[in-house]
């Protein structure tokens, strides 16, 4: 029930003038907002339900729709914002906690949109793709410390298990449950053709999906949804989830709304209930005991697969991350603070965690002062947002990025972060089959093609303007970024000089 405090935050201005009568809106919206009274014959709108998906608006056939937002607003109080105040009015009606969608959206320090690019001008002239060789190619798993030969002078080659990628991208985490079965067809067969990966995440994997096992990561989270032996044999790699970026020290929740039909079966638990993973895994409490998960797990699929933990980024995570490297562990993943999610607690998404930049900076200067750096591979995600700071991140010490949101808003998504409620009208975070049925994995795997190959040309565009002609030696040069609008004690954890220097 609408809460008589709170005005509608989106307010729907129709064009009678142009609107035909045609109802396209009705049918589009999930949420109910419009409804046609054939009394007046016309089109009523219910604001206080508006999401602001720009469904309607998209496919009105005259444009006869726009969504604002809706600028009555309570008295103005620098302390108490307007969000702030609506909070507690929601909370105090519901007595419940405050649950949110997609990332971190409040306006903290974006420190890629601090950090530039150096380019090469005349003593080590830039390099031309289009014309030159220039390499995208990345291996992730653990390095050997140096070249080993026999004592015929032939390589040994005894290197471990390794992720092989066309490109340093890679798609992130999202259960089958949180998001639709088109949507993980799509990420599927987008990766296949890519020749890159994509994640699981912890709903396990199902069965259609197993015949793209090569470019599949599969999660074990603490809840162990989905896990047993065939489905951790089906992946290139198993992720171990520690924690993510959206929100640390929490556990996952998919609500017993979306645990449906083919979701319950590749889920493993009865339709309808609640899929609640703890925060902590209960058999890990110590690096040691993430150490022997690392190896049963390595033990279960014949030492033939990587083994990825996954962490959020907080204060500690240079020592975390350490403590990783030596458990056996041959990636490490790590998920800044403006990670996606399909929900998390309002306050811990807001709250809670650091940037990734400053976290995998403090890493890759940790592991590497160590004499560790090579018993791993990074990669990283948390608001990866275009090819600059895929290039920026890898810079810093990254080997790969994970995408999610950005891979998301390839097939549609308007970010009107309401991914909770299962009412998704663009068919990715819901599971609904008249609006799963809206996405077609056909055409959303070709648009993450299309985003992917246009990313792979601009890495090599900003490389070649570097004077770089591949991915390893970009890896950790921090020589080629410079910091603009930081402090002295940001510079030095990025450990990049301000630019002029």
């Amino acid at each position: 029930m609408q809460n008589i405090y709170i005005n509608p935050e989106f307010e729907v201005i129709r064009n009678e003038n142009r609107c035909i009568k045609c109802r396209v809106c009705e049918r589009q919206c999930a949420n109910e907002v419009h409804s046609y009274d054939a009394d007046l014959n016309l089109l009523i709108s219910d604001e206080t339900k508006c999401v602001n998906c720009q469904r309607c608006v998209s496919l009105c056939p005259t444009k006869a729709l726009k969504i604002v937002k809706n600028d009555c607003r309570l008295r103005e109080n620098a302390n108490w914002s307007d969000s702030t105040i609506k909070e507690i009015y929601k909370q105090a009606s519901s007595g419940g906690v405050l649950l949110s969608s997609m990332g971190n959206p409040n306006p903290l320090p974006v420190y890629w949109d601090k950090i530039l690019i150096n380019a090469s001008q005349v003593t080590n002239p830039p390099i031309d793709p289009l014309r030159e060789p220039m390499e995208t190619k990345v291996f992730l798993g653990k390095k050997p410390e140096k070249v080993q030969r026999d004592k015929n002078g032939n390589l040994i080659c005894n290197t471990p298990p390794q992720l092989e990628l066309s490109m340093p991208v890679m798609f992130s985490a999202m259960s089958y449950g949180s998001i639709s079965y088109n949507a993980h067809a799509s990420l599927a067969r987008a990766a296949t053709e890519l020749g890159i990966l994509y994640n699981t995440g912890e709903g396990g994997l199902h069965e259609d999906f197993y015949c793209y096992g090569k470019n599949t990561i599969v999660q074990v989270a603490s809840g162990r949804f989905g896990v047993h032996k065939d489905y951790l044999e089906a992946g290139a790699a198993v992720e171990i989830k520690m924690g993510q970026g959206a929100k640390p020290g929490i556990g996952g929740h998919l609500p017993g709304a979306k645990i449906v039909g083919d979701v319950s079966r590749t889920r493993m638990i009865p339709e309808g209930s609640d899929a609640i993973s703890p925060a902590p895994h209960h058999d890990i409490y110590s690096i040691e005991d993430l150490r022997q998960l690392v190896f049963s797990l390595k033990e279960a699929t014949e030492y033939q697969k990587p083994i990825i933990v996954k962490v959020a980024a907080v204060h500690n995570i240079a020592a975390i991350a350490s403590g990783i490297a030596r458990s056996g562990a041959d990636i490490i993943a790590i998920d800044g603070f403006r990670g996606g999610t399909g929900a998390a607690p309002t306050r811990i998404r807001d709250n809670v965690g650091i940037p990734i930049e400053l976290a995998l900076a403090s890493v890759d200067s940790r592991l590497r002062e160590e004499g560790i750096r090579n018993n791993v591979s990074l990669v990283v995600g948390g608001s990866i947002r275009s090819a600059s700071d895929v290039v920026k991140a890898i810079a810093l010490g990254a080997d790969a990025c994970y995408i999610a949101t950005a891979a998301v808003l390839a097939l549609g998504c308007h970010l009107c972060r309401t991914c909770q409620t299962g009412k998704c009208n663009w068919g990715i975070a819901t599971q609904n089959p008249e609006l799963v049925k809206r996405l077609n994995p056909d055409i959303g795997s070709q648009h993450l093609i299309n985003l992917m190959t246009a990313w792979k040309h601009e890495i090599k565009e900003l490389m070649g303007g570097m004077g770089i002609n591949s991915i390893e030696a970009l890896k950790g040069n921090r020589l080629m970024l410079r910091g603009v609008g930081l402090n002295d004690r940001e510079l030095s954890i990025l450990g990049i000089s301000h630019a002029g220097e």
